[in-house]
């Protein structure tokens, strides 16, 4: 009777509702149960302890020598690699709108992913032939890119991109993949095509650069044909061409397969994935594929999902958990074991800034993330390094500690002392704008400073989930502008229990007056959390949402905010913020001897 009721019940539930983890009908799962509070910008999620937010390039319009050279507004879709010793950003830019014209591809690079200089143009806005004319309904040129690099066999660096119309650049819109060499000197090769879109009849007599074969350079040739044999590599491009030729393996019969990143789980077999939570599974190195499905316990909308096995052989999924189109934040990874289940959630970037400029599609947050591919060169140290944009605006990189954790056990004790002045900060999660650094300075003491009339720069330390905490340090003001600085102690999830607040010589705790302090004068701070009632010298005050526990210390250069939230305007149309290009009178804040314990 229990056999027939089974074959009864499964003739009425879908095969997907049996998928086994790990299986063609659920190549990866998360079992953390966690889920995004929208109204929070870290989503309310706990922290990757240690991760560093560097922003590389901040647009600015009207003093373009600060930035790229340009002032162009919309910067975005950026991918990273590591080569001979350096760091390699690529990114798309346009003026200001997303697929409008003209758009041109830059390069900028690092030796050590957390100083990078200025931006060079790698793919040039498009020039077509004399007596080709734009075919309608498309009205431009633009770029458009899922790949940047590829570290051939014989240890060439190509860099790849994608010339299109605008404004469609799928299909029928797009012209081709266009490559050329970095050289280890820094200098790059001609640009020739590599593929022609098979929607559409562009080839060597019709289109501005020659086909990649009528090179003089073998060792370039020989590249270029290990990238198309390269079924993984070429998979990235997919959505720009779907292959009317038969070039990939793949059958997208959803035509909804977005932004391919890949990686092997322990098992050995590939797992694809791509925006929209779909993902799919090859066990013959990508010559042939199960069919793609969404997989339910990954929660996202069209941001791109960035997949890896970390340099500590462990996993991680990076992506926006949330399924907001227009509001994409916060930026997270998962970890797991296998490659298959996934168990934890960190916050990789949790800071919204306002968007300066007004662009069409320029959604709010860190989106787009990408890693450096598996099988490429990897820096020697123990970092997952990721790279990403902001409100389509900025063009940020995370460093991320390996392993990852969210916890601390333990009392703290910083004094900075054994830090190099300038070198990674352990253990404390930083946010640094152009215009806001943060560093170790030569005293070996926490400084964050803050020019941006539009950001700050932020600090946080992670400490034991407790309900009574005592927390001190020591504080100088060393010099302040318009904006306060702001010490907040908070719970798991982001909600503010304390904040201590110095502007303009006086303290205030939760907003009541509790003291003083003088620019240039050492403060000892002495803050005492018990429960949900908070205490400085001789204040106390009611927390100012109540929590079960707390476990981070931070340091902002301005006020809280929660804004824009997933209700504010994206499309509606409105200047620049005023005065955003021009840095202001910078503050200084010096920070020693946290103690949390």
């Amino acid at each position: 009777m229990k056999h027939l009721f089974n074959l009864l019940l499964s003739a009425f539930i879908p095969a997907a509702a049996w998928a086994q983890s790990g299986s063609p009908a659920e190549p990866v799962t998360y079992i953390g149960g966690e889920i995004c509070n929208p109204r929070l910008h870290e989503g309310g999620f706990r922290y990757a302890i240690g991760t560093e937010n560097i922003q590389v390039t901040r647009a600015n319009r009207t003093r373009p020598q600060t930035s790229d050279g340009f002032g162009w507004t919309y910067n975005h879709a950026p991918n990273m690699t590591y080569w001979n010793g350096r760091f390699y950003l690529e990114y798309l830019s346009n003026p200001k709108d997303e697929q409008q014209p003209p758009g041109h591809t830059l390069i900028v690079t690092s030796t050590d992913g957390r100083h990078w200089e200025k931006p060079v143009v790698a793919f040039p806005e498009y020039k077509a032939p004399q007596g080709v004319d734009i075919p309608k309904p498309y009205y431009g040129y633009i770029m458009h890119q899922r790949m940047g690099f590829y570290h051939a066999p014989n240890g060439k660096l190509l860099v790849v991109a994608f010339y299109s119309h605008s404004y469609n650049p799928f299909r029928e819109g797009g012209i081709g993949r266009v490559v050329r060499e970095m050289r280890k000197d820094g200098t790059m090769g001609p640009i020739y095509f590599i593929r022609y879109s098979s929607h559409a009849q562009w080839n060597a007599s019709n289109t501005a650069f020659p086909f990649y074969t009528s090179s003089k350079d073998e060792a370039f040739k020989a590249a270029c044909r290990a990238l198309l044999d390269d079924k993984l590599k070429t998979l990235q491009w997919i959505d720009e061409d779907r292959g009317l030729d038969g070039f990939y393996t793949l059958k997208d019969s959803t035509n909804r397969l977005e932004a391919t990143s890949y990686y092997h789980r322990r098992d050995g077999k590939v797992v694809a994935l791509w925006k929209w939570s779909y993902a799919a599974l090859s066990e013959d190195e990508g010559r042939s594929w199960t069919t793609p499905v969404r997989v339910p316990s990954l929660i996202m909308a069209g941001g791109k999902q960035w997949g890896q096995r970390t340099r500590d052989g462990r996993f991680a999924l990076c992506f926006n958990p949330i399924e907001t189109q227009p509001y994409r934040y916060p930026l997270i990874t998962m970890t797991g074991d296998d490659g298959i289940v996934y168990d934890s959630i960190g916050v990789v970037h949790g800071e919204v800034p306002p968007r300066r400029f007004m662009g069409e599609n320029k959604d709010f947050g860190p989106c787009y993330v990408r890693g450096i591919t598996e099988g490429e060169e990897q820096p020697s140290d123990s970092n997952m390094w990721l790279c990403y944009s902001v409100n389509k605006e900025d063009i940020w990189v995370s460093r991320v500690p390996l392993p990852v954790r969210t916890t601390w056990n333990g009392p703290v004790k910083d004094d900075f002392d054994d830090i190099r002045p300038g070198a990674p900060i352990p253990n404390w999660n930083v946010y640094r704008p152009a215009w806001c650094p943060v560093s170790v300075n030569e005293n070996h003491q926490l400084c964050l400073a803050d020019a941006d009339r539009y950001d700050y720069a932020r600090a946080i330390r992670v400490f034991e989930n407790t309900r009574k905490a005592t927390i001190s340090f020591d504080l100088m003001v060393e010099k302040e502008n318009d904006d306060p600085f702001e010490i907040d102690v908070t719970d798991r999830h982001g909600e503010r229990v304390a904040c201590l607040r110095l502007h303009g010589g006086a303290l205030k705790l939760n907003g009541q007056a509790c003291g003083g302090y003088q620019t240039g004068q050492w403060l000892q701070v002495k803050l005492t959390i018990n429960g949900n009632q908070i205490s400085y010298g001789s204040a106390s005050t009611a927390a100012l949402h109540a929590v079960e526990s707390v476990e981070r210390l931070s340091f902002r250069t301005g006020e809280y905010r929660n804004l824009p939230d997933r209700h504010t305007p994206n499309q509606d149309p409105c200047p620049p913020l005023p005065g955003c290009d021009e840095p202001v009178r910078e503050a200084r804040y010096l920070i020693d001897n946290v103690v949390i314990k």
